[in-house]
Formats: C-alpha cells, sequence, structure tokens
C-alpha cells in the first residue's frame, strides 16, 4: 500500500505554509529593495536660502526616514576653499531643531548622527565631480551598500547652472539603475525668451524627469490643500465652483518688510516677476483647473494644468496697476552707487485682473496682488460665491453664522496675518467640508476675531494637526520622486509667455508711488470694470518729485497730423486702441442706421488683438447683430492651428460677442484637394461671396497693419500678386512660415469706403520712417499702393512706432 502524500492529506496546512514562504520572500526582496543609499549634495550650501531653510529640511527629512531602510549621506557643496566653507557650514548646522513633540534624547541621537553624515567639499572644477563621484562609489562599496540615487540642490544663482549641470552630466552621473534628481531654484529666467533658454540648456544635460524646479508655495499646507480639497469634496462644491455661482477669485501675498540689501536682485525682478509669474500663478492653476478623475495622477495633474494655462486671457497694459513704495529709489541710488537723478521704474506692488476664456469660468474676475511695504504680512486665496439670497428678517433674527444672507466663501489661508498661521476655512452657509483627519483638524473660533468681515465662528475653521515648513515637504517629495508639487518646462514655458507682454508693456510705465505701511490708506486700492484694473483714488502728485520721471500715457493727448497726405492719430498704444475702437464703433453705426448692415475686414497677426479684447469687452453698444466680418487674409493652415487668423479672431472677439454666425465669413483655405490647392479655387470662391454680399464689392472699413518690410495684409514686396490687376481675392507667398496665404487684394483694399491702418511698437519705427518718404510703389513697399478710390485712408500710430 503506498502512503498517501502529506500535502494531500493536508492541503489545507501546504496553502497556509506556501503563502507564509512567498509573503517572507517578498519582504526579503523589498527589505533588499530599500537598503539603498541616497547621497545628498547641496550645492550653495554656506548661503541664505541654505542657511534659512534647506539645511532644516534636509534634516526633517532624515528625521521622517532614518531607520526605513536608506542610508544618506549630506554633501554641503560651494566655491569657498574647503576649511571656511565647512566653517560656514558647521554654523548654519547649530540651528538645526526637532519638533516639539520629539524626545529630547531622541532629537539629540539624532542629530548627531545627521552632523556626523553631512561633510562639506568644495565643488569648483570636473574633477571635483569626479572626485565626489569617486567617493560616493567608494562609499558604498566599502559599506556593502547598493546605490538607490543621488540628489543635487541648485541653491545658487541660475547664471551658474549651465556649469554645474554639464559637470554633474559628464563626471558625476550615477550609474545604470540608479536615479538622478536635481532640483532648481527659481528665478527660471526673466521673460519668456530667457526662459526657453536656460530650458534648453538644462534639457542638453538632464531628461525632463529628472528635474525638479521648486515653487516653494507649492509646498505651503494650505496651498498643498487646495487639489485635496476639491477632490474629497466633488460632490459638495464642484458645482458651486464655476461662474454660475462664483463671484470672483483673490490671490494675495501682503508683505510688511521692503527690498532693502536686495534691491540688484528686485531691480531686475520687481514684484511681478518675483512673486506673481511663479507663486502666484500657479496657486491660480490649483484653483482652477479641470479636476482630473484622480488627482494622485501626476501626468494627470500636470497636463490639466497647462489646460488651465492655456486658457488664460492675455494680458495687456490696462489688466494691471503698478506701485512703488517711496524709499525704493533711495535705496537703489545708494545699494547700486546709482546718480542722483536715477529715477527706478521697478514695480514693488502690482495688482493684476486674469480671465479665463473656459466653460467654468468664463467672465469670473481672478484678482492677483502682491507687494512689499504694505500694512500686514498675509497671504490667502478667497473664493468669493455669489449671494443671491434676500432675507425678508431684519440681521438680528439671522441664524448665526448659517443665514444665506451672510457671505458666502471658501478661504485657503496660507499663513501670518490675524490668524498667524495655514487654515482651511469655510462658510457655515455652505456645505460642512471634509478635510482629511490625520493631518487637518477642526478648531473653534476665537472672541473677536474677524477675517474677511465675519468672526472666526462663522466659518468650519481647520488648521494642520502638525504645521511644516514648505521646504521639508517639498524635500520629502523629491525623495519620494512625487512631481506634482513641481514646476514642468512645459508649464513653465506657458506662464512665460503668459505673462511677457504685459511685462514689455509695463517696462516704461511710472508706477504709482506710495509711503509704505498703514500711511498707505486708499492709495493703492483698485477697481476693476470688465477687463480693465484701475486706481480707485486719483493721485493728485507725486510723492517723490523727481528729475527725468518718466511720463505717464495720460501726459499725452490723442493728436491729429498728417501722414502721406493722409490723416494720422498719434497716441500711446492704450489711447491709440481705444480711440480706433470708438472711431470703428462710429463707422458701424453709421453704416447700419444707412445700410442696415456693416461689413467689416479684419487683419490677423499681433498687433489688433489688444483691438479686438477693447471691441469685445468695453463696446456692449456696437451692432454686432448686424455686422458682417470677413478677413483680410489668411495663413493655409487648419483653423485650429495657433498660426490661424481666424483661431486669433475666435479666441480674442468671437467668442466674446453675439453676432450671427451667418455673419461671419471665413477665407476657404481648406477645401477638397487640401490647403490652398489651386484646384479648389478657394480665392475665386471668397471673391464670388464678397460679391454677393457686399454692394460694388466695397468694405464698409478694411484693417489693415504694416509689416517691418511693408507688407500689408498678405501682400509682399517683389511680388506682384495681388499688387496689380482686377483680382480681388489672390493666393500668395509670404518670405516666412507659413509660406502659403490667401489675401484681398490691392484692388479690392481701394474699393472700400475707409482704410484704417493699424501700426504699434518701437520695431515698426524704422519702416515707418521709410514710408514716410517714398512714393506710390507697391511692388516695393505694398503698404505705399493702398490709397481708397473714393474712400479715406486713415493711420493709427502709437508714439514707439512714431518716434521711436
Amino acid at each position: 500500500m503506498v502512503a498517501e502524500p502529506v500535502f494531500k492529506r493536508y492541503p489545507g496546512f501546504w496553502r497556509m505554509l506556501i503563502v507564509a514562504m512567498c509573503t517572507a520572500l517578498l519582504s526579503c526582496l523589498q527589505a533588499q529593495e530599500l537598503q539603498g543609499h541616497v547621497s545628498i549634495i547641496l550645492l550653495g550650501a554656506t548661503g541664505d536660502l541654505a542657511r534659512k531653510y534647506l539645511w532644516q529640511g534636509l534634516f526633517q527629512l532624515y528625521l521622517d526616514e532614518a531607520g526605513k531602510g536608506h542610508s544618506f549621506s549630506f554633501h554641503g557643496a560651494a566655491l569657498t576653499a574647503p576649511t571656511e566653507g565647512q566653517q560656514l557650514m558647521d554654523k548654519a548646522l547649530e540651528t538645526l531643531s526637532c519638533p516639539q513633540d520629539m524626545a529630547l534624547d531622541h532629537c539629540t541621537e539624532l542629530k548627531d548622527q545627521f552632523l556626523q553624515l553631512s561633510h562639506y567639499r568644495q565643488l569648483k572644477t570636473a574633477e571635483d565631480y569626479q572626485a565626489l563621484s569617486r567617493d560616493i562609489e567608494a562609499q558604498v562599496q566599502q559599506e556593502g551598500l547598493r546605490e538607490a540615487g543621488r540628489i543635487f540642490y541648485f541653491s545658487v544663482p541660475p547664471f551658474a547652472y549651465a556649469d554645474i549641470a554639464r559637470n554633474i552630466n559628464s563626471s558625476c552621473r550615477p550609474g545604470p539603475g540608479t536615479w538622478l534628481r536635481v532640483v532648481l531654484e527659481k528665478p527660471f529666467g526673466h521673460d519668456h525668451d530667457s526662459a526657453q533658454q536656460l530650458a534648453t540648456e538644462l534639457g542638453s544635460f538632464f531628461r525632463e524627469e529628472e528635474m525638479y524646479r521648486v515653487d516653494h508655495y507649492l509646498g505651503k499646507q494650505a496651498v498643498a490643500q487646495i487639489l485635496p480639497f476639491r477632490d474629497q469634496n466633488r460632490k459638495a462644491f464642484d458645482h458651486l465652483w464655476s461662474r454660475h455661482h462664483v463671484e470672483r477669485v483673490e490671490i494675495i501675498l501682503k508683505e510688511t518688510v521692503d527690498a532693502e540689501g536686495r534691491t540688484s536682485f528686485y531691480e531686475e525682478y520687481g514684484v511681478i516677476r518675483d512673486v506673481l509669474q511663479n507663486h502666484l500663478t500657479e496657486i491660480l492653476t490649483l484653483v482652477a483647473m479641470e479636476l482630473p478623475y484622480n488627482v494622485s495622477d501626476t501626468g494627470a495633474v500636470l497636463r490639466h494644468k497647462l489646460q488651465a494655462f492655456q486658457a488664460l486671457r492675455g494680458l495687456r497694459k490696462g489688466s494691471a496697476v503698478v506701485g512703488q513704495y517711496q524709499a525704493y529709489g533711495e535705496q537703489v541710488r545708494r545699494e547700486l552707487q546709482k546718480p542722483d537723478s536715477f529715477q527706478s521704474l521697478t514695480p514693488t506692488f502690482a495688482g493684476v485682473l486674469v480671465h479665463i476664456d473656459n466653460v467654468r469660468w468664463e467672465g469670473v474676475p481672478f484678482v492677483l496682488m502682491s507687494g512689499k511695504a504694505l500694512d500686514e504680512r498675509v497671504g490667502y486665496v478667497r473664493v468669493l460665491f455669489r449671494n443671491q439670497a434676500y432675507c425678508a428678517q431684519s440681521e438680528r433674527h439671522w441664524a448665526a453664522g448659517q443665514s444665506q444672507c451672510l457671505p458666502r466663501q471658501v478661504v485657503f489661508y496660507i499663513g501670518h496675518g490675524d490668524l498667524g498661521s495655514p487654515a482651511v476655512l469655510v462658510s457655515r452657509n455652505l456645505p460642512r467640508p471634509t478635510l482629511p483627519s490625520d493631518s487637518w483638524k477642526e478648531v473653534e473660533g476665537r472672541p473677536g476675531l474677524r477675517l474677511f468681515g465675519c468672526p472666526l465662528s462663522d466659518f468650519y475653521a481647520y488648521s494642520p494637526v502638525r504645521e511644516r515648513d514648505a521646504y521639508s515637504i517639498l524635500i520629502s517629495h523629491i525623495f519620494h520622486g512625487r512631481k506634482d508639487s513641481f514646476i514642468t518646462t512645459e508649464n513653465l514655458l506657458a506662464s512665460w509667455h503668459f505673462w511677457t507682454p504685459l511685462l514689455d508693456s509695463l517696462a516704461r510705465e511710472a508706477p504709482r508711488h506710495y509711503p509704505g505701511g498703514a500711511k498707505n490708506e486708499h492709495l493703492l486700492d483698485f477697481e476693476f470694470s470688465g477687463s480693465q484694473l484701475s486706481f480707485s483714488q486719483q493721485q493728485l502728485e507725486q510723492l517723490v518729485p523727481g528729475p527725468g520721471a518718466a511720463p505717464m500715457p495720460r501726459d499725452f493727448r490723442v493728436l491729429k497730423a498728417t501722414y502721406r497726405e493722409s490723416p494720422l492719430i498719434l497716441a500711446w498704444a492704450e489711447e491709440l486702441i481705444a480711440k480706433l475702437a470708438n472711431d470703428i464703433e462710429a463707422t458701424a453705426m453709421r453704416a447700419v442706421q444707412r445700410f442696415g448692415e456693416f461689413h467689416l475686414a479684419l487683419s490677423g497677426g499681433s498687433s489688433p488683438v489688444a483691438l479686438f479684447q477693447q471691441l469685445a469687452l468695453q463696446h456692449f453698444g456696437f451692432p454686432w447683430a448686424h455686422t458682417h466680418l470677413w478677413l483680410v487674409d489668411e495663413r493655409c493652415v487648419p483653423p485650429t492651428d495657433p498660426e490661424s487668423n481666424f483661431r486669433g479672431l475666435q479666441a480674442h472677439l468671437l467668442q466674446h460677442i453675439r453676432v450671427p454666425y451667418f455673419n461671419i465669413h471665413p477665407m476657404p483655405v481648406r477645401l477638397h484637394q487640401g490647403l490652398c490647392a489651386e484646384e479648389d479655387q478657394g480665392s475665386q470662391l471668397y471673391a464670388r461671396e464678397i460679391a454677393a454680399q457686399v454692394t460694388n464689392s466695397s468694405f464698409d472699413l478694411v484693417l489693415l497693419g504694416m509689416g517691418d518690410d511693408g507688407h500689408t495684409a498678405s501682400l509682399f514686396p517683389q511680388s506682384s500678386t495681388g499688387l496689380d490687376g482686377k483680382q480681388l481675392v489672390v493666393l500668395t507667398t509670404s518670405p516666412v512660415q507659413p509660406h502659403q496665404r490667401m489675401s484681398i487684394s490691392l484692388a479690392l483694399i481701394n474699393r472700400a469706403k475707409k482704410v484704417a491702418v493699424l501700426v504699434i511698437g518701437r520695431m515698426k519705427h524704422e519702416i515707418t520712417m521709410l514710408v514716410s518718404r517714398v512714393g506710390q510703389e507697391p511692388k516695393k513697399w505694398p503698404i505705399s499702393g493702398v490709397l481708397p478710390t473714393s474712400g479715406q485712408l486713415v493711420w493709427y500710430m502709437d508714439y514707439e512706432a512714431f518716434l521711436g
């Protein structure tokens, strides 16, 4: 008789044994995986940022991770010689502290361990980086460890990034199977071009997933709670988080300190680059972005943030107010050794009005404001909801904190101010929110404390269970490879693309002076109407009159003169656009009164964008219902292409106005055979459409621009196409991409009842002077051939184009 196998007699036992063995094996593998060594190299280890925040953040990382499987070494690095550098670093390390709830002896033990693991070394040459890499490899081998990764924290000025990156990439990259993370501190460029250049340089040394650009405000506890709050309260709040319910959003960072001691930095960057372009814009995207299905999916979060950037309406000078505290000019002259006549135009205060052109947020104003030498230090994000309730009983009968007639708001309180610490505040007449109980606790109201017009007791108020420094949080995220709290190259460039035009427009704008602190009173209060922002209180006199003060645009009136024997309107760009918009509306009203309709042909490009926005957002009496919109020219690209003139018209004008869709006449550049195919006869088709709908093919108004080579519409020098003959619409070739164009001809332009030529910017000064001297030579300078047969030609130029 053959004995039955044991595993058949006791199947349950063997199954349990196999599971236990697998679990043990898996645990061993996981433990082996965790036994990795991490080297953290802090570049600029003796600097101010490192001393104030970064060493403490690295120590907190060690406190959090010690004993969990990783071993560490901390390398403080700088250009300073070894002995002096070690002394400076030791001084910084003396200030390290443990959390208040940690036992003193345990704190002392861990601090001693951290100090033993922290060493200073001079990193100056490629050989220094090679030596560092050899030392790390030797340490790992000697201690029988596996290298997990290396973190290089760049706490150095951006001009040093390229050389350091080159040395890391060539001499200090870890081997295969080991990760590399490089951490970069702002500023990330000065404008879009410089940011692009820096990104390209860094991209030649590091992969995108290896770079962690720090905006430390993303580590602030209240800011870091915005997305989780929206996610955990989707059911209660997501439908309220829109234009139907939100009155406005305020994103505010106020400081009491001034820029003394930092004027060399501040003169180059100013408050918009220092705070609004990065901190406040990042916060704006967290508030405004569409929530991904899974907010833990870093890739999805970053994609949705980018979509929010892409929906931001372009800024112009009228979108902002700027100020400068009174003592700043003298501080600059003293610290930078400028002459007494020097007058700085750098803003230390800015308020900016932002709109988001998408279905959720259309029409909702986002107010961004920051400044130095203000009355208090405080930061917050305030979502103020519309209140459409009316309470029939007097206020004394309202339920405390819960009446629908009280303000309804959600506030992410970043810190400082009257409250003094981070918090999330939700009005009690809104749904009670859900916050993670392990990290946020509900707090009681404090007698006498009022915030945003209400006692604290009117809010559901939550504060962190344990307050943590932003850098400690971000360093932990870097260690764990969490990229959702950092700025990608794509998002960085999208932000600069949004802010650079405003910065350029304000470059010569004299800021309003303010005395600083409580003495500011109402001097910096501002208000908005449509997309226009302005100070509430007119400044009767400069607080700091001085020689060479830059003139304000309002110091110049709109001037009338002649140019090429035709009327010329001269003004600063903002006043010029307003004048042109008024003239177009007046022309439209006359045409509709006489003929029942108005035919307007519009050029594309960047020059008319501000005009389109002015017409859309300031001219509510414009007779759009009776207006036909035609294109002067079009690039031969799909209508979804960013280069498409029709797409620009849609983005900046059409989506904001009510014009019948059958009154919109895009150029037919895409038909059966492709883009601007001759066999499709798209130009003839557009000419027939014009002839059928426009009496005598004579537009009521044609808006043109002038290129720096003298071209207009898409009619170019050294080509007779469209410049002679009787064709109304032609296909042309541009010297720049996209090369293929469709354009109305000079013959059709000159049939118009009125032609307006808009010329803006210093870049147009040279061609403006040249064209003023030439005769009618359209084959050399197509714009010189614009001379309506029986209509009127009017030139609209800003001072920069005319005077240079």
